[in-house]
């Protein structure tokens, strides 16, 4: 993610700040302008320090859980990320207020990033067939429910806001990485698979040499895969062990780790992060002097960031924590990545 300042005085500000800690002033984020606004907290209304500009608070920033605005002349109650929500937690039940929390982090972190690659999403209340929503939901006893995509409506289940939880379900899955925003990036990666591939025939032609034929019962890949584990070898191909599970599923979970690399990426170029070690290795050695959104050509893009990410993961050893990006990324998986940054650019 890029770097933010305040209008008024330019303290640092992350995306999440509704006022800054230096001046007092109030913060707001507008996806018009993929910027933080800043606000005199003295004046009635919320007249931007810069343009001039007059804007409101989304209707959810009430509860602390949104710190987007919304242009003042707009009838729009809520921004364009909360407007993508069908159904939030029960907030009767106290235990659920921070949980949504969590899961509202994860998905105004998911749609400033759909923004940048310029993926529009339009909630399925106002296109029902193509439109995109966010089911916040409890198991409650049901077990059918699941956290997933079908038809635009993504499920992401409250517990897994639940860090203790988060962390049980990755060890019984065997996974090295299990996150928020690894979650919504997953399944907005099915939902992209509709709008982009589906009904493109050239390329579903190009998918289907690159991940697989997805007319393959999805349901007894899935039982195979859950009952026999990954196919062997599965690193050569496969970013992950899931991949490899059906074509959809290699897809979604390609499509996410390429949007967290893209993210990574954006962030090392936003703070001149470089690596050049005391050694002559050049695989070693990498910088970011480019926004990777801009950029064509995927090979740059991942050549710059593998250092970087290598930097990284030492760093996070040295304080005895887990890496940062916990995955080997074979040249099977650079192809694919590829093809989603090819066809994300061509649009």
């Amino acid at each position: 993610m890029k770097i933010f300042e305040c209008g008024n005085c330019g303290n640092p500000l992350f995306f999440e700040n509704d006022t800054c800690e230096n001046c007092g002033h109030l913060v707001g984020y507008n996806p018009t302008e993929i910027n933080l606004m800043t606000f005199d907290p003295a004046k009635p209304e919320l007249v931007s320090d810069h343009s001039n500009l007059t804007f409101k608070h989304c209707s959810n920033h009430q509860y602390g859980v949104c710190n987007w605005v919304v242009p003042a002349q707009e009838s729009n109650e809520f921004c364009e990320a909360c407007a993508l929500n069908n159904t939030i937690p029960d907030l009767s039940d106290a235990e659920n207020f921070p949980k949504w929390q969590k899961l509202e982090v994860a998905k105004h972190r998911l749609v400033y990033q759909l923004n940048r690659f310029k993926l529009s999403a339009s909630p399925k209340e106002e296109m029902s067939e193509g439109g995109l929503c966010f089911d916040f939901l409890s198991r409650q006893g049901d077990d059918k429910i699941m956290t997933g995509h079908a038809n635009g409506v993504i499920t992401i289940l409250l517990a897994e806001a639940d860090s203790v939880h988060r962390e049980q379900m990755r060890k019984q899955m065997s996974e090295p990485y299990r996150t928020l925003i690894g979650h919504f990036r997953h399944e907005v990666g099915h939902y992209y698979w509709d709008q982009l591939i589906a009904q493109n025939q050239r390329a579903l032609n190009d998918y289907r040499e690159i991940f697989g034929n997805e007319q393959a019962d999805y349901s007894q890949a899935l039982q195979t895969y859950y009952q026999h584990g990954p196919k062997q070898n599965w690193q050569n191909q496969y970013i992950s062990q899931y991949a490899t599970a059906h074509p959809w599923e290699d897809w979604a979970e390609t499509w996410a780790h390429y949007l967290h690399i893209m993210d990574m990426a954006e962030t090392a170029y936003y703070y001149g992060i470089g690596v050049s070690p005391k050694i002559n290795e050049k695989s070693l050695q990498g910088t970011f002097s480019f926004d990777p959104y801009t950029e064509q050509n995927f090979n740059k893009i991942y050549e710059s960031w593998a250092p970087i990410s290598f930097a990284i993961n030492s760093l996070n050893r040295s304080m005895g924590v887990p890496d940062a990006y916990p995955f080997v990324v074979s040249r099977t998986v650079i192809s694919k990545m590829k093809f989603i940054h090819q066809l994300i650019y061509e649009l």
